[in-house]
């Protein structure tokens, strides 16, 4: 009986699905931090340029903000039946996470305590490092919680990219018909230059929103990166070549 001989072309196929994969998830969490720790340092250079009077205020007013978008426009999700709800519990299991599961609350509020009289040691100096920049540290956190609340919208957003994606693709490839029966001209520079772009601008819509320093309403950028992202696609699918 003739032994099966493993095609070893299946196990390049699947290593190569399996690390680009990997590579997509690292790439994804790589340009999540990015967006973070730009949203961070555009805090702090507007708590000394931009809003010095409101310090340490800006960034728990922008907190309320974007918590009070879900609960007066999306009372209901594909997602999650409570959106506001869903978002407050992912701010709070990030901060949780992040911060009180390591214990950096704790050694903040340790070294925060103003020293007693003739105490030595460590955490007196520590305490004369840490009191200069006890704001940007605090802003930094809330920071950490908005952008954990605009992730959340963006996730509750992913049926309305997906919807649009879908109207784009049919409206696409019924152009894609109409040329090909009228007798239209193909562009292969065209084909290309809008496959390139649709991630990126998918990608830049995530980045850009993650990272701005001032509350807006999600419906400007969700809606307005949804269109661009579905006319990329449209073009993608209507200048695709002609015949397979």
């Amino acid at each position: 009986m003739a032994e099966a001989v493993a095609d070893p072309r299946r196990g390049d196929v699947r290593q190569g699905l399996i690390s680009k994969g990997l590579s997509t998830l690292a790439q994804a969490i790589q340009w999540l931090l990015f967006s973070l720790i730009f949203s961070v340092i555009i805090e702090w250079v507007g708590m000394v340029i931009w809003w010095p009077e409101e310090g340490l205020d800006h960034s728990r007013k922008m907190l309320a903000a974007e918590l009070s978008y879900l609960d007066a426009d999306f009372s209901r999700s594909v997602v999650t039946s409570d959106p506001a709800r869903f978002a407050q519990t992912v701010a709070d299991k990030t901060y949780y996470a992040l911060f009180e599961f390591t214990r950096v609350v704790d050694l903040l509020e340790w070294i925060s305590r103003p020293p007693a009289a003739g105490e030595n040691g460590l955490r007196p100096k520590l305490h004369s490092l840490y009191r200069p920049i006890a704001d940007f540290v605090i802003a930094a956190m809330q920071v950490t919680q908005v952008f954990s609340v605009r992730l959340a919208i963006l996730t509750l957003a992913t049926p309305v990219f997906l919807l649009f994606t879908l109207v784009a693709l049919v409206d696409g490839f019924v152009q894609r018909d109409l040329r090909r029966w009228g007798g239209g001209r193909e562009s292969s520079f065209v084909y290309h230059w809008a496959k390139r772009s649709a991630l990126p601008l998918l990608v830049l819509s995530w980045v850009v929103y993650l990272a701005l320093p001032f509350s807006l309403h999600p419906t400007f950028v969700i809606l307005s990166f949804a269109t661009l992202f579905a006319l990329s696609v449209a073009v993608t699918a209507s200048s695709f070549k002609k015949y397979l």
